[in-house]
């Protein structure tokens, strides 16, 4: 094992210990990456912030359930993001949900190509001006690795309409990334 990983697991032990400074090494380690990633959720950073502190209490408070079967970075993230999402539906975030012909038709996929030029970045922030339905469905999918089944459990919609808002989200990805002359046809 490397020695970040061996520092963290003496952390992490540390914590369950309720040693404050470990506490506050492990916050440092990972609280601008978490506040990134509650901030694709939701577009107020003052709010991502909150849910990102939020996160990190409730982490700290059942540090003894972590098994270290994942990094704690993944632990943490799942922990945020989880958060996000419910502070969504505190919004009472509204996702349609539509009938499966629509679907069917959405489901075709257009090859594109991508610029080289284009950073990783540019895409991030092209995915968060799009329609929250849309932009919650296509960071949790592309950008989290979750499947339409997780999707449809954490966000209260069917797997038909994760599969369509993704459609139409790509779609809309598409139209917006051609319009600065970063995507190459169709």
């Amino acid at each position: 094992m490397n020695q970040t990983t061996d520092l963290h697991k003496q952390l992490i032990e540390a914590c369950k210990q309720n040693d404050a400074k470990a506490q506050m090494k492990l916050y440092d380690v990972y609280c601008k990456a978490m506040c990134i990633v509650a901030h694709r959720y939701v577009k107020d950073s003052y709010v991502a912030e909150d849910i990102m502190q939020d996160s990190f209490i409730k982490a700290f408070q059942n540090i003894n359930s972590f098994k270290g079967e994942v990094s704690f970075g993944a632990w943490i993230k799942r922990i945020v993001i989880n958060n996000s999402l419910d502070w969504l539906k505190k919004q009472k975030l509204e996702l349609v949900s539509i009938n499966e012909e629509v679907y069917q038709k959405t489901e075709e996929d257009h090859d594109w190509s991508i610029a080289h030029q284009i950073r990783a970045e540019s895409i991030v922030n092209t995915i968060n001006s799009l329609k929250e339905k849309y932009r919650l469905v296509l960071s949790l999918y592309l950008l989290e690795g979750y499947d339409h089944q997780e999707i449809a459990q954490v966000l209260g919609i069917t797997e038909v309409t994760s599969r369509t808002n993704l459609m139409r989200g790509k779609k809309q990805l598409q139209e917006l990334l051609k319009e600065q002359q970063y995507v190459e046809g169709y």
